[in-house]
């Protein structure tokens, strides 16, 4: 079995609620295995993404140049004063 780490979160008291209804239920062993397969299954999320990521950028040519980014801000309408933002 791989080493644990106790830790403290703070979740939703909803999602606590239905954590446990799953446990009551019997479609979840307990609240801690739970929150572990969550875990995991996020890690595996983030790292299937940034893998699929890496190779769409390998198969189109890497990232994009400062003036791809510049043509991408000005049809999204994005400003240097207000970046993250459509104008």
């Amino acid at each position: 079995m791989a080493a644990t780490q106790k830790v403290t979160v703070t979740i939703p008291t909803d999602s606590v609620a239905a954590i446990r209804a799953l446990v009551s239920d019997g479609r979840a062993d307990s609240v801690s295995g739970f929150v572990q397969h969550a875990v995991r299954v996020a890690l595996d999320d983030v790292t299937g993404w940034g893998t699929t990521l890496a190779h769409a950028l390998d198969e189109t040519g890497g990232a994009m140049t400062p003036e791809e980014r510049h043509w991408a801000d000005q049809i999204l309408g994005i400003t240097e004063s207000n970046p993250g933002t459509a104008a």
